[in-house]
């Protein structure tokens, strides 16, 4: 195996350019020397792909796996978005969503309302288009419409160099420079290849190599870090090695920010692609564990809710039960919804909420006395990233 400290042109090499400053030029996957599958990859592999399928198994025992696929969803757009320095919540998304006002929404919610547009589109356009360099220009228009990058051309590669650095740091003072303009179109084209014909490697390996060329490369002029780790999810569903896109690996990302850029630089400077497969599987164990243990917890407080329910509604309990089932995949609602839900009459849908409210199971959270919004807090409370735990 390579000395991941020995400088190493495995994963490509720096070039200097006309104007001075030097930038990378990624080899063609896969690696040259092959991947070596130590026993620590190999275990980690194994215990990623029995991660994998005991997540997807979890997911069909749910009533409506759908619901959960909702939430995950919007759980991702907020933990990658918050990566590239944005401030909204979960649960300002979903007010944002439900059309809600709230007080001190964050300015960017509509960048994480992007991230959610463009997840669900680039879903179901792998029905008719598999992942390309098309398909991925696609997502990146939708992510950027008009908000923050959008005058940097959406939806079409980069025609000028960029770089990674601290802020406000100049080309020359870079820790980073992905391939210039000229360089773009054969390395896409180059990883497109890779993801449709190269059949040997391992699926897993595969999508963690695919990770970190498209990073490396960085074809937009913003927005890479977001497409990047979108890809993820769509290759994982395009594989079909999960039947619903749950699993999201920007909580573990985030967790471990800065060893996550650490491992990406040293392949790019020492070739080290099985360190940082290693961190990349670590990552699939880790969050399918989360998401599994989710799926339980859902479950149970699924069922907590409907004895409450049961026990203390009385003729109200079917109605109860409807507006339980519909916050799953709408966990903020207004009276208004509720009663538009159970087609009864206002001050009956108020009651119901009032009930709702009085048990614990849905809370105010706008403070108005007008125009009120309720959110299932407890429910919000599983996906919250700070309950999870991280064990590979």
């Amino acid at each position: 195996m390579l000395n991941d400290q020995a400088p190493s042109t495995r994963a490509g090499r720096y070039v200097r350019q006309p104007s001075g400053y030097r930038a990378f030029i990624p080899k063609a996957l896969p690696p040259k020397p092959a991947v070596h599958f130590t026993n620590e990859l190999q275990l980690l592999l194994s215990k990623a792909d029995r991660a994998l399928g005991r997540l997807d198994g979890s997911i069909q025992i749910l009533p409506d796996p759908d619901m959960f696929v909702y939430m995950y969803v919007r759980n991702e757009a907020v933990l990658s978005s918050q990566i590239e320095g944005t401030q909204s919540s979960l649960q300002d998304l979903l007010a944002a969503e439900a059309e809600i006002l709230t007080p001190n929404r964050p300015k960017d919610t509509a960048e994480v309302i992007n991230y959610v547009s463009a997840m669900n589109y680039g879903l179901e356009r792998l029905s008719t288009l598999p992942v390309s360099t098309r398909l991925i220009c696609e997502i990146h228009g939708k992510l950027l419409r008009g908000v923050r990058g959008s005058h940097l051309t959406p939806g079409e590669l980069r025609t000028s160099q960029n770089w990674i650095g601290p802020e406000d740091c100049t080309l020359l003072e870079a820790s980073f420079v992905p391939p210039p303009p000229s360089e773009l179109a054969e390395a896409m084209s180059s990883l497109e290849r890779f993801i449709h014909y190269d059949t040997e490697l391992p699926p897993l390996i595969k999508i963690g190599l695919v990770h970190a060329q498209f990073e490396t490369i960085h074809p937009f002029q913003d927005g890479n870090g977001r497409v990047g780790r979108l890809l993820i999810t769509f290759l994982l569903c395009q594989k079909q090695i999960l039947t619903k896109p749950v699993l999201y690996l920007s909580y573990f990302f985030k967790r471990y920010r800065q060893q996550y850029y650490d491992e990406l630089q040293s392949v790019r400077d020492a070739g080290s692609w099985e360190k940082w497969l290693v961190f990349f599987l670590r990552g699939v164990v880790a969050v399918s564990k989360q998401s599994t243990n989710t799926v339980q917890r859902i479950l149970a407080l699924r069922e907590s809710h409907r004895v409450i329910i049961n026990d203390n509604f009385g003729g109200a309990a079917g109605n109860g039960h409807r507006v339980l089932e519909y916050m799953y995949s709408s966990p903020v609602v207004s009276v208004d919804d509720v009663q538009k839900l159970i087609g009864t009459t206002y001050p009956t849908a108020n009651n119901l909420v009032a009930r709702l409210v009085e048990y614990g199971i849905l809370h105010e959270f706008t403070g108005q006395a007008r125009n009120r919004a309720f959110i299932y807090q407890s429910y919000l409370e599983l996906f919250d990233e700070t309950e999870q735990e991280d064990e590979a």
